[in-house]
């Protein structure tokens, strides 16, 4: 992804990272990064199953390079696939310096979430086998 698609998608989520957020090294924390997609492939679940949707599983996560703190993290959020109950998204997350334009990709990885009903059982997705 250039920094002209990166400059031409709107964010699932977009935050700073703060001091309270780095390890002993001053890096930003991995976890707290990866708490991140999980919580942007989240509301990009809920949003496609009209309803309720758990993380299931987490594919392929690669860190590229730091993210250090005052960075500006955007995470972006794309399905791949639905199907009868769960549904497969493409996550990654950039970093922009404080006082810069350039954007560039720190990670990435696939989240695999389920549709669930009021009893936590899984349920078909609305709207079934569309990429929306």
């Amino acid at each position: 992804m250039s920094d002209e698609i990166y400059a031409g998608r709107d964010p699932a989520i977009r935050v700073t990272a703060m001091p309270a957020d780095t390890n002993a090294y001053g890096d930003i924390f991995g976890g707290w990064l990866l708490s991140l997609m999980d919580s942007a492939a989240g509301l990009t679940a809920a949003r496609k199953a009209k309803g309720r949707a758990v993380t299931v599983a987490m594919d392929g996560m690669q860190f590229h390079m730091p993210v250090k703190v005052g960075d500006e993290v955007s995470v972006f959020t794309e399905i791949e696939s639905v199907g009868r109950t769960s549904i497969r998204i493409a996550v990654e997350a950039w970093r922009r310096e404080r006082h810069s334009e350039h954007a560039v990709k720190v990670t990435q990885a696939t989240f695999t979430f389920v549709a669930i009903d009021e009893n936590r059982r899984p349920r078909p997705v609305e709207d079934g086998r569309t990429n929306n």
